[in-house]
């Protein structure tokens, strides 16, 4: 039980460190003019509800990641691991300091194939800890679409 806890406290570190950072590189992101201004898809939720969701997609997938690398036998899985972590750091970046929508687009598509990639490649070993992979993957299918409405629309 503590290698469990100690592994889960490892990602917690790691996945609310990568939030940290994407919000630091952001430049102001979703109080800035530029985005402000943008026609966003009628179901852009509202800036709270951003928190309150990827605070809890980073416990459950700090759980997730604590119970795969308790139980695996190998560690390929960390090259997944950080893929996911650069790609949803380097959207902040892409999207909100650059502008960039289409290079964010292309991103947080990438981000959810990996994050899909990750749940189905080690089902076996999470087993029905996998469910816990839901919300982001969830919310990760919302991002695309609202990156994809502001890609068309603007």
């Amino acid at each position: 039980m503590m290698k469990l806890a100690k592994y889960i406290l490892l990602f917690l570190v790691l996945n609310f460190s990568a939030l940290l950072l994407g919000v630091l590189l952001m430049n102001n992101g979703p109080q800035s003019t530029w985005y402000i201004n943008l026609d966003k898809a009628p179901w852009t939720p509202s800036g709270w509800v951003f928190g309150a969701a990827w605070t809890t997609i980073m416990i459950c997938f700090a759980i997730y990641m604590g119970y795969l690398s308790k139980n695996s036998t190998n560690f390929k899985f960390i090259i997944l691991y950080t893929i996911q972590w650069l790609l949803n750091v380097s959207w902040n970046y892409a999207f909100f300091n650059h502008h960039n929508i289409s290079l964010g687009l292309i991103i947080i598509t990438a981000l959810t194939f990996v994050v899909i990639s990750i749940s189905i490649k080690y089902h076996k070993i999470t087993k029905t800890k996998w469910l816990l992979m839901l919300p982001y993957i969830i919310w990760l299918c919302i991002a695309v679409s609202l990156n994809a409405y502001i890609l068309i629309y603007n």
